[in-house]
């Protein structure tokens, strides 16, 4: 069975030595080199990595790789059986011996739902991003793939998804999955104007697919195993940690710069709250969600 699993990467950075796992620069055309395969070689769309995040990659690997099973983690984020709450170490990170077990009879592997308790899956977005593209993205399903405007509306109600655009779908069922949502995303780009929105909120393909995901999901129900997702940045985990104190106490977190000024590498979607815009773009966090690592 041959399993490969891009780690979608921005940075050098330690990195699993398993050889299910390939290191992919996203983001690669215009910026330093990493000592890593760049996502501007190949058919690639490198260059739209400041909107589309790690979506770059996905593509990349999409269109570049032979494998039988193609995956994609982050170099900050992997699947993982085991893996007790505040775990860093990458030897929690799943194995290629795991993953062709884990697949025997399956059709991939996906990271466990992430769970809102208080707002639904669209409801979080509107309150974290600005909204319009989702809306505008509802509009082409519409147009180009009716059947599944049903699983986009019940955005309006889910309170779960699976996120961060991570997963190890076989070969037959990424090429079905990535021609629908680049499709979508394509005619999304020329619907949308990037540069109105602030660097953070531009990237909005990257957070707009990672809801995509379960609406294809479940036009095309498959056969999974769900694992943990854990983290191996200790910043990040920190972060975490203060924001629920901060909660607990009622401490007001504000920033009047932005969420993304302050905290450049945590996107306000990642599941820990609630983060109300303000019309000068400054975020109102109101953390009210709990987390799901």
């Amino acid at each position: 069975m041959n399993v490969k699993v891009i780690i979608a990467a921005h940075t050098q950075s330690e990195l699993p030595k398993d050889e299910m796992y390939l290191p992919l620069h996203v983001g690669a055309q215009g910026n330093p080199p990493l000592p890593y395969i760049g996502d501007n070689t190949g058919d690639n769309i490198s260059e739209k990595n400041a909107a589309f995040c790690e979506l770059t990659g996905l593509y990349w690997a999409w269109k570049n790789l032979p494998d039988e099973y193609v995956g994609l983690v982050h170099y900050r984020r992997y699947l993982a059986l085991h893996a007790p709450w505040g775990a860093r170490s990458l030897s929690h990170a799943l194995t290629k011996k795991q993953a062709e077990k884990l697949l025997q009879g399956r059709d991939g592997i996906l990271p466990k739902p992430r769970r809102y308790l208080i707002e639904n899956l669209y409801s979080h977005y509107k309150h974290t991003s600005y909204i319009e593209p989702l809306d505008i993205t509802g509009e082409i399903i519409a147009e180009k793939y009716p059947s599944y405007t049903p699983a986009f509306e019940r955005l309006k109600t889910r309170t779960s998804a699976h996120m961060f655009n991570m997963f190890i779908l076989r070969r037959d069922h990424l090429d079905a999955y990535c021609t629908w949502l680049f499709d979508i995303l394509f005619e999304l780009e020329k619907r949308t104007n990037t540069c109105q929105y602030p660097s953070f909120h531009a990237r909005f393909f990257g957070r707009v697919s990672e809801l995509l995901f379960d609406v294809w999901l479940e036009n095309n129900p498959l056969s999974f195993k769900k694992y943990k997702v854990f983290t191996t940045m200790f910043a990040e985990m920190n972060l975490y940690k203060n924001l629920v104190f901060k909660t607990q106490f009622g401490v007001d977190f504000s920033h009047s710069t932005g969420f993304s000024q302050s905290f450049p590498s945590y996107a306000p979607n990642q599941g820990i709250g609630s983060a109300s815009r303000s019309s000068t773009d400054g975020m109102n966090l109101q953390w009210t969600n709990t987390l799901n690592y």
